[in-house]
């Protein structure tokens, strides 16, 4: 299969290729692979084949496409398609139709992107692993005996496994980051505003970012391209200046010659896996040879980044989840009952796994009178102080470079029973949504087995200097 949007879009300009013919080899791909893998919780073969030979017509009849158009995507579970389910894998909207389009469904549509369909994950974008997800685990492509990462680890095993060309996440500690480099995939979390959250099912607001995932760095780029810019529906998207725009041709043509990109020695300790450290050392190594300096740099809160982020993040939780009380809208039990609180217990009881229940109560904990001040506001004034650190880091280097995760990836059932080395699993990739930085996640140059990802870091809305960057090796690895 061809694993490049450009690639694709060319072939259908000469007409090598039409794109029922790309759209059918996903879908049979689909077919033939996810009953192992169950990337997918829906597919839409035939609305996907539809759109196909409608812009088949168009192009028959002289017509331009765009570099998206006719591209097959997957979408996760937790954003929403007018007139699908969005069931952000838990029974508590195991039957709910969305009513809207989020914007970067909008926005897909309108580039003529062709949906193939949505993909599991950890409950309502709760885990490392998509094994919390209500529908059964996805399994890595690469060794499906193993996890892919989560939350968006159906996303991440459908472009692995070729079930996709691209796919939508969203990432609120690490959620896009991890499962690319556990699947050898190529995952990008822009900076916090960058892309709109309209339309995302939320699970930390001040946290999460819409991304996507790819095979290669320059259909990433692609992708954000389309997506990005300031929406009226969603007050925290940012109104983009015209330098902070994406250049792609730039990307493809930039040296990366005198860049700095800094070592922090508090992301090089004990525990990484030889054959992850292994792997980056050739990276930056690589690096070394075409031009980048690298310097030793200090993030001195980052060992609170963990802590302070499992604050943080189950307070907006349990505020969040708090809108699933069985009456508006989900699963709703008890529905004769006369007594409101039963419902709410009943409905949240049967609808909600034990992870949400987790956070929800550790959330709803740390806001409580008396422990707000101790737990949540000591939190806040520590995510400050990491924000601080890589405001200070970046005004000596362009970028900063760290494993995206300690090791390759782990069994299935491994860590499934144990929250807190689950929560773990987020030790590099936290620090970057609490900071509100862009971070990517890119194969490395070699590996002895499975997947390894290597991570890149720059300052805020600096995506062009992360894609240049992450592009350099990633035209490497393709060489």
């Amino acid at each position: 299969m061809i694993r490049s949007i450009e690639t694709i879009h060319e072939s259908y300009i000469n007409k090598s290729h039409t794109v029922t013919k790309v759209v059918t080899e996903v879908l049979d791909t689909i077919t033939s692979k996810d009953g192992e893998i169950h990337a997918y919780t829906e597919v839409f073969r035939e609305q996907a084949l539809e759109q196909a030979q409608i812009i088949d017509t168009k192009l028959s009849q002289g017509g331009s496409i765009g570099i998206l158009e006719g591209i097959p995507i997957s979408v996760k579970d937790a954003i929403l398609i007018e007139g699908y389910k969005a069931t952000a894998s838990s029974r508590m909207l195991e039957n709910y139709t969305a009513t809207y389009d989020a914007t970067v469904i909008t926005k897909l549509k309108n580039a003529g992107a062709i949906i193939v369909g949505k993909t599991n994950l950890d409950e309502f974008a709760m885990g490392a692993s998509t094994e919390n997800s209500a529908f059964g685990a996805t399994h890595n492509p690469a060794d499906i005996s193993r996890v892919p990462g989560g939350s968006s680890g159906g996303s991440s095993a459908s472009v692995a496994a070729d079930m996709a060309l691209i796919s939508i996440g969203s990432d609120t500690g690490g959620s896009i980051r991890q499962p690319a480099a556990l699947t050898g995939t190529v995952g990008l979390k822009p900076t916090y505003g960058r892309v709109s959250r309209f339309g995302l099912i939320a699970m930390a607001s001040s946290l999460d970012q819409i991304g996507p995932f790819a095979h290669n760095v320059i259909d990433a780029a692609h992708t954000l391209s389309i997506i990005e810019g300031q929406d009226s529906m969603d007050a925290t998207s940012a109104q983009l200046e015209q330098s902070q725009l994406l250049d792609i041709e730039g990307i493809r043509r930039a040296e990366v010659k005198g860049l700095r990109i800094g070592i922090p020695k508090e992301y090089f300790i004990d525990g990484i896996d030889a054959d992850v450290r292994k792997s980056l050392d050739e990276v930056i190594e690589t690096y070394k040879q075409l031009g980048v300096e690298f310097v030793e740099v200090s993030l001195p809160h980052t060992e609170y980044a963990v802590p302070t982020y499992y604050i943080i993040m189950p307070a907006e939780v349990s505020t969040n989840l708090a809108r699933f009380d069985g009456i508006r809208y989900g699963l709703s039990e008890l529905q004769q009952s006369q007594d409101l609180q039963e419902v709410y217990k009943a409905s949240r009881a049967k609808g909600f796994g034990n992870e949400p229940l987790r956070r929800i109560m550790l959330g709803t904990y740390v806001l409580s009178s008396g422990y707000y001040a101790s737990y949540y506001g000591k939190a806040k004034q520590v995510q400050d102080m990491i924000r601080k650190d890589f405001t200070e880091v970046f005004k000596e280097v362009d970028a900063i470079i760290t494993p995206t995760s300690p090791h390759t990836a782990f069994k299935i059932g491994e860590k499934v029973n144990d929250p807190v080395a689950m929560y773990l699993e987020d030790i590099f990739t936290v620090a970057t949504n609490l900071a509100g930085i862009p971070g990517i996640s890119v194969p490395t140059l070699s590996h002895n087995g499975l997947p390894i990802g290597f991570q890149l870091m720059t300052n805020h809305f600096q995506e062009q200097t992360l894609l240049t960057l992450a592009n350099a090796i990633d035209k490497i690895r393709y060489e």
